[in-house]
């Protein structure tokens, strides 16, 4: 499989659990940070992610909420 991507991915050996979170602050969803770069990160949601059609949205990286990065769907 060729990687196209701009930025090196460093990829976890252990399960990061991150959650992702309306820039409204009206839902949050528990995730599993696979990999991340300077330039994005994949994420593995838990439970659907129909209702998830927002196109910007937090990744909240610490269980106090304060470290996070605004984030855009691609």
């Amino acid at each position: 499989m060729e990687n196209n991507r701009k930025a090196h991915r460093v990829r976890f050996e252990r399960k990061h659990i991150v959650s992702i979170m309306g820039v409204d602050g009206t839902w949050r969803r528990r995730c599993i940070l696979v990999d991340a770069s300077a330039s994005g990160a994949k994420l593995e949601v838990e439970g659907s992610t129909d209702p998830l059609k927002a196109q910007e949205f937090f990744l909240v990286l610490s269980s106090t909420g304060l470290a996070f990065r605004c984030c855009e769907l691609i």
